[in-house]
């Protein structure tokens, strides 16, 4: 087959070539540092720290994240590490935080109720005013733990350890507290 353009159609003309040559040089120089940082840019958008309710339920590490007044209700947060965290306020009914790390913990006026906080760790942790009926903390370790005002009738203390927690106006109605070591270090029978 015949070529229909000579050789010469297809050759760029002289005076072009510099023109050419420059324009590389400028996409070399300007426009690939625009796209790297476009690019970059993309990235770091992307390596953007979620929310603090989103990074709990996603990795169930949440240490000194302020999660006030969130709902988690139902939530599996077992075997999460929440120390310091401020939970003032949230709703965790029914939530299973069992084997949780809540030392330091501000959990004043949280909804706890039917919560499962069986072998948490609530040492020092701030529960003043917090509805924990039923809530099951067999195990736990809430050692100064100030759980003044707080609600517990029908709660499972079975063999937890309140050792130095301060308990002011606590509401115990119906709860187990057999095997549990109490605030003065004697142990419940």
């Amino acid at each position: 087959m015949q070529n229909r353009f000579p050789e010469t159609a297809l050759a760029s003309p002289p005076s072009l070539l510099p023109r050419l040559s420059s324009l590389n040089t400028f996409m070399k120089h300007a426009i690939s540092p625009v796209l790297c940082l476009l690019l970059l840019g993309g990235a770091i958008a992307s390596c953007a720290k979620p929310d603090p309710q989103t990074q709990l339920l996603q990795t169930k590490d949440c240490i000194e994240c302020d999660l006030q007044g969130m709902d988690l209700s139902q939530a599996d947060l077992s075997q999460a590490k929440l120390n310091q965290a401020n939970l003032s306020n949230a709703n965790l009914s029914g939530t299973d935080l069992s084997q949780a790390l809540l030392d330091s913990v501000n959990l004043s006026n949280a909804n706890l109720s039917g919560a499962n906080l069986s072998m948490a760790g609530l040492a020092s942790a701030t529960l003043t005013d917090a509805n924990l009926t039923g809530a099951n903390l067999e195990g736990g370790f809430l050692r100064t733990a100030n759980l003044s005002n707080a609600n517990l009738s029908g709660a499972n203390l079975t063999n937890s350890d309140l050792t130095g927690a301060i308990l002011t106006n606590t509401n115990l109605e119906g709860a187990n507290l057999k095997g549990a070591i109490m605030p003065d270090g004697s142990i419940h029978e």
